[in-house]
């Protein structure tokens, strides 16, 4: 009878926890079972098992095999237990020593010619194990994400026999390639082509200053997606270890992540038609949604009263909290989404308001698919109006100026909210107010009466107090001045437009 243990890792959202491949060989009729709480893709890897084994010129033992995949009470899915499993049955048949296999991870999916193949979710994998000081044997093609976990001891491999040669030391596998640093990100585009709308650039500025969320309202054509499209060239870039929350989600998901791209934020716009499932994440074994493929960058919702009312009241979870919890009969799993929230709207289903094709009633019953509870959320509210001149951009020598000043000029009220509170003024909770916005008694007061005035609630209230902040931030100013409310007070343009067609 032969035994051995190989350790691997499963997936479980953006974590990866150690799972244990125990293999056993036992006289009495040739079979092979799996047990562990393996669903239809792990208990298929029997077959690729075996083919791959054969065919890498090694004996398949005629024994009753069976293989348990332990803790069983965690959910596995996928190929990527089929190469630990095969190196637990050249173990268990005295191919390798039990030695060789300590302190030594496996993951990847076998093809019948023996080749590894890749696997989704990789950079948790690599993320645990670096965590836990274990090196890591995995697929060569999943080499370059697997880089960006600088610290971690990686063998990448193509086959299953050069992981045999690895292991009983008459090859040894190279290591994996370093991550290389890339530059910061730079400013591709400028917004000299964007006519005017310069109470639009402020709110950007503004948005991204302080990590706010913020909705454009105004009819087509007025440039309110290519304003949001300039947002990520104001954005500073990711701190190493944010980069790799959000790489370990792309990674779950199975997109391509681009090594030169690592530090740049990611804006993700999703089209109306997207489901609630979609923007959240699901499915038989969680997945990620949209939400949280903009971990750490941007969610642009285009034509927003146009999302089903579903799709967009799901937002307000992670909004507030920043995470999504998905729960079903297979599983669950916890996603990170921190997002920025940017919206743009036309105030009527015509396009403009003053086209006089619908009634105040009807244009009232447009807004009204927005919730009052994800209005709320949203901290600045900025008109992007017809333009009354139809003028070109006149392009200067260097279009990029502008947009590139004020850059500086966020990465630097960013730098003074992180080195003052440890995180954007978006993120402040209502209890830190009081102390970082050093309001004086007659400003609190005029806010207050403001707030009374204009019937907002309690959370709106917190919000255009952080939206001060920022202003005061970039302004410079150490306390939140009445001129500072006063500006963050004028960002409510959906609310006055609604209270106008309320009125009529």
């Amino acid at each position: 009878m032969g035994m051995a243990v190989v350790k691997t890792f499963a997936g479980q959202g953006v974590t990866a926890p150690e799972v244990s491949v125990e293999i056993h060989l036992a006289n009495g009729l040739p079979a092979f079972q799996l047990v562990g709480m393996a669903e239809t893709s792990v208990k298929e890897a029997r077959e690729r098992v075996r083919s791959a084994l054969i065919n890498s010129g090694f004996e398949f033992p005629a024994k009753r095999i069976t293989v348990n995949l332990a803790p069983a009470d965690i959910p596995k899915f996928g190929g990527r237990f089929d190469l630990p499993i095969a190196v637990g049955i050249l173990a268990a048949s005295g191919y390798i020593s039990d030695t060789s296999l300590l302190n030594i991870a496996f993951v990847g999916e076998l093809a019948l010619n023996g080749e590894i193949k890749p696997v989704n979710g990789l950079i948790p994998v690599v993320m645990t194990a670096a965590n836990e000081d274990i090196a890591l044997v995995y697929p060569g093609d999943n080499d370059v994400e697997a880089a960006l976990v600088s610290h971690a001891t990686r063998f990448p491999a193509f086959d299953l026999l050069s992981v045999y040669e690895h292991l009983t030391g008459n090859k040894k596998l190279a290591k994996g390639q370093p991550f290389a640093s890339h530059s910061p990100n730079k400013v591709q585009t400028g917004w000299d082509d964007i006519i005017g709308q310069e109470q639009a650039k402020r709110a950007l500025i503004i948005a991204a200053s302080g990590a706010h969320n913020l909705l454009m309202v105004g009819p087509p054509g007025t440039g309110k997606s290519l304003l949001a499209s300039r947002m990520l060239s104001l954005l500073p870039d990711m701190s190493e270890e944010e980069a790799l929350e959000v790489a370990a989600i792309h990674s779950v998901k199975g997109e391509t992540l681009h090594a030169e791209r690592f530090l740049t934020r990611h804006l993700r716009s999703p089209h109306h038609t997207s489901s609630a499932v979609a923007l959240t994440g699901g499915g038989s074994n969680p997945v990620p949604g949209e939400i949280s493929l903009a971990h750490n960058g941007i969610l642009f919702l285009d034509e927003l009263p146009e999302f089903g009312r579903k799709a967009l009241d799901v937002l307000r979870e992670p909004l507030e909290t920043g995470d999504v919890h998905l729960s079903r009969a297979s599983g669950s799993a916890t996603y990170p989404a921190n997002f920025q929230l940017v919206a743009a709207m036309n105030p009527s289903p015509t396009g403009d308001i003053d086209d006089n094709r619908l009634t105040p009633q009807q244009q009232l019953n447009y807004l009204n698919r927005l919730s009052g509870p994800l209005l709320d959320r949203i901290d600045i509210q900025v008109e992007v109006p017809r333009l009354p001149d139809y003028d070109l951009p006149e392009r200067g020598n260097r279009p990029d100026d502008s947009l590139h000043d004020m850059r500086e000029r966020v990465i630097a009220a960013r730098q003074k909210q992180e080195s003052r509170q440890g995180k954007p003024n978006g993120a402040l909770h209502a209890g830190e107010l009081a102390d970082i916005c050093l309001l004086d008694d007659a400003d609190l007061l005029f806010l207050q009466a403001a707030a009374k005035q204009l019937n907002l609630s309690m959370r709106v209230f917190h919000r255009t107090l952080k939206v001060a902040r920022t202003i005061a931030d970039l302004e410079g100013s150490q306390g939140v001045l009445r001129a500072h409310i006063a500006e963050a007070l004028g960002y409510r343009a959906l609310d006055n437009l609604i209270k106008q067609l309320s009125a009529s």
